[in-house]
């Protein structure tokens, strides 16, 4: 059996320490060989626990007088230096430390070790539908998470106004249990915002149709439109094309910064189906005298 030397592991040259040196001593070398900064060395990882094995010892009084009287007998001797401990698989404790100061229930101390480390647990992320009228607003709503168990635990969020398409909302917590006393997990929702009939969403700009008669597109016009949350005027030029855009500033989404993307109206004019017998004398007379004809050089 190879002597382990202890106060040599830790730096020290004597055993003529107090406590507090033995201490500092454990510091220094644990800082230098923690495998936390010699990743994937696995001298250094056996070097480690063999400090750790000389501090469990040399920190106590009593194990401390019983190692010495072994000190003192075979320091100085060619088997006295430091070699690598020989300890079976994942053992915290040399053969030497067991033969001297009896084996340790590892099992313990490693249940010990595992609850000063506490972990977090993981976090769940679930999606849910808004419309572009209640995430422009902001809604509380009731979201269902399924639980391990396949119970329905349901929370109340409040969807801020103004929230982005595919932005999360946190809560804090509602994630899965953390282990060995760490913290829960979070839950984060994201929030993806529908388009409807009236608007279509394209980043922080409000699409909708802006609908005319043929003889307001002639003529020009000025119409009111219900916009997301306000009434808006508009001005029609005369002569505006079917599928051209007319864009309002700042009436669009909420940007996050206090403005607005713009409204985008898509002109669409539109034909009456059916003609009652005066509409229909006035369409007559106007395809006589108007001499416009859409098709230009295309014309038969």
């Amino acid at each position: 059996m190879i002597f382990k030397d202890y106060y040599k592991i830790l730096g020290l040259e004597t055993n003529k320490v107090n406590s507090t040196q033995i201490k500092t001593a454990y510091r220094e070398q644990a800082k230098k060989y923690h495998p936390d900064v010699n990743i994937a060395n696995k001298k250094y990882e056996e070097r480690f626990k063999d400090i750790n094995e000389a501090y469990r010892v040399l920190s106590s009084s009593s194990s401390k007088r019983k190692y010495d009287r072994m000190w003192n007998r075979n320091v100085g001797k060619k088997n006295a230096s430091y070699e690598e401990s020989k300890r079976s698989k994942d053992s915290l404790f040399s053969d030497f430390f067991n033969m001297f100061f009896g084996t340790v229930e590892e099992k313990s101390v490693t249940n010990k070790k595992e609850k000063k480390m506490p972990s977090k647990g993981e976090n769940i992320e679930t999606e849910i539908n808004v419309s572009i009228e209640d995430a422009f607003r902001g809604k509380e709503q009731t979201v269902g998470i399924r639980t391990i168990e396949g119970k329905i635990k349901k929370f109340k969020i409040q969807v801020p106004p103004g929230i982005q398409n595919n932005e999360k909302i946190r809560i804090i917590g509602q994630g899965k249990a953390g282990k060995n006393g760490g913290k829960n997990g979070d839950l984060f929702i994201r929030v993806k915002i529908n388009n409807n009939e009236k608007f279509e969403l394209d980043g922080y700009d409000l699409k909708t149709n802006l609908y005319l008669t043929p003889w307001e597109a002639a003529l020009s016009t000025k119409v009111t439109l219900s916009g997301i949350n306000e009434d808006v005027s508009v001005y029609v030029p005369s002569g505006i094309q079917s599928g051209e855009k007319i864009v309002i500033e700042n009436k669009g989404y909420k940007n996050g910064k206090g403005g607005r993307g713009n409204l985008i109206l898509d002109t669409k004019i539109m034909i009456p189906k059916e003609l009652n017998d005066e509409e229909l004398k006035l369409f007559k007379k106007l395809d006589k005298i108007c001499s416009f004809n859409p098709r230009g050089e295309n014309a038969i």
